[in-house]
């Protein structure tokens, strides 16, 4: 598992992302860790906003920044020769960099060169950690959710992280495994599944999620989706590894187009509610549905109330928007279990 030991608080990239869908990390790490955030820094024509002070690298540093953090998710997650500078200067400045790009830090000569010469640290959060093993399909004690998506970026990790923190509002014995960049930055630890070789991904995850006492909950962040056919081979293995005892489907409202895939619409809840309980049952004969969270951003909120309520009525679960009505309905349910 990587963990990780970044030093707080920290100047936030955003690039020259347009909106917060490529900036995603950023708007992960601001929402959930807003008091380790002291600075965003964008570059000219930028249009994303995380709502913080912006600073130049080295008006952060002397407010105190000490980690410059990396905060897109570029398609194909690569680092762009440009930005090599503002990273020597901000290790210049006394910074450390952390990135959850694909692309490794530590294989670019300039920077390597740049950390040996200021004594800053370089994290690649992408580098699994931790002996490669096969899964095993053996059950384990404990309970697991999994949140699982229609599509990419439709609320997994947003869904996941306010199920957590409700149930750890509400004294219940729970962790947040986080298998993505932004998650892993947020919690500190966790498994990048989407670096891990293929062989190996049902097996990290178990390893991340391992035996527990019976009263715990492993709330296990989803990534990619079954449908999407560039993802779906890293979402069956993240299926297979959590052995999930609830799964939560994340869907994006009136989306119909797949992330950056042309052509390939975004399927329907039945379909894909049926589909992840079917491959699922692999390693978890019990699983069962346990919510939806609906992402209602493009409704009213009387649409958004409305659709909420039909498909608690087709599907007879909670169905929440984590944003506009949290998610306390969802962990009445998992109370139950």
């Amino acid at each position: 598992m990587n963990t990780l030991i970044l030093k707080a608080p920290y100047l936030v990239f955003l690039g020259d992302a347009n909106d917060l869908l490529m900036a995603k990390v950023a708007k992960g790490i601001a929402h959930w860790r807003p008091e380790k955030c002291v600075a965003q820094l964008k570059l000219p024509g930028a249009k994303a906003d995380l709502g913080l002070p912006d600073l130049s690298i080295q008006q952060a540093a002397d407010a105190g920044a000490k980690t410059f953090v990396i905060g897109l998710a570029p398609i194909g997650g690569t680092l762009p020769a440009e930005w090599i500078g503002l990273l020597t200067e901000a290790m210049e400045a006394g910074l450390d960099i952390a990135s959850g790009l694909h692309m490794r830090l530590c294989d670019i000569p300039e920077l390597v060169a740049a950390a040996e010469r200021t004594g800053q640290s370089l994290f690649d959060v992408r580098i699994p950690k931790g002996e490669m093993v096969c899964g095993t399909g053996l059950p384990r004690k404990g309970k697991r959710l999994l949140s699982v998506g229609t599509d990419c970026c439709v609320g997994k990790m947003f869904t996941t992280l306010a199920i957590h923190k409700e149930m750890e509002r509400r004294g219940l014995n729970v962790s947040f495994r986080a298998t993505g960049q932004t998650g892993i930055l947020i919690e500190g630890n966790g498994v990048p599944v989407d670096a891990v070789v293929s062989d190996f991904i049902a097996g990290m995850v178990e390893a991340l999620s391992p035996d527990n006492t019976t009263d715990h909950w492993d709330i296990i962040e989803g990534q990619g989706s079954l449908f999407h056919p560039a993802y779906a081979g890293v979402s069956l293995g993240l299926l297979h590894g959590a052995q999930a005892d609830v799964l939560i489907v994340c869907h994006e409202a009136g989306r119909d187009q797949m992330d950056s895939m042309d052509g390939y619409l975004v399927p329907d809840l039945e379909t894909v509610i049926a589909t992840n309980l079917a491959m699922g049952a692999l390693t978890n004969p019990s699983i069962s549905l346990g919510g939806i969270a609906l992402n209602t951003m493009n409704l009213s909120e009387a649409d958004a109330l409305r659709e909420m309520a039909r498909l608690e009525v087709q599907f007879g679960v909670p169905v929440v928007d984590p944003v506009r009505t949290g998610v306390s309905s969802i962990v009445n349910k998992l109370e139950t279990l």
